[in-house]
């Protein structure tokens, strides 16, 4: 009888189909204003000021849970994600973290070094 997969191997496959490649191909903006389309931002704010750090950290949260391979190249910025990394690591889910950090060594260095 075949196994089913747990249901945290489902979610962590479905955010690892969507990661980009490397972390150089996410150009979103560091600075201003910006309006998430309903795709993403579908309760609650859709428009967010990156220069506010709350905002920014809520916008960054918002796009790594919900957001699909072209979402994430286009609204996340790989400078600012390394930078926010230590304490947003703390806000998305447990899957979300762990297949980011499996998957950029980056991202896994800036948690130890930080430590």
């Amino acid at each position: 009888m075949a196994t089913q997969p747990r249901p945290s191997d489902l979610r962590r496959a479905k955010f690892a189909r969507r990661a980009p490649a490397a972390l150089s191909e996410l150009v979103g903006p560091r600075h201003g204003t910006v309006t998430l389309p309903l795709h993403l931002a579908w309760s609650g704010l859709t428009t967010f000021d990156l220069d506010q750090p709350r905002l920014r950290m809520s916008y960054y949260r918002i796009v790594l849970a919900e957001g699909l391979h072209d979402d994430l190249v286009l609204f996340l910025n790989r400078d600012l994600l390394v930078s926010l990394w230590p304490t947003l690591r703390t806000l998305v889910s447990r899957d979300v973290r762990e297949v980011w950090e499996s998957s950029f060594d980056e991202l896994a260095h800036t948690v130890r070094t930080a430590a």
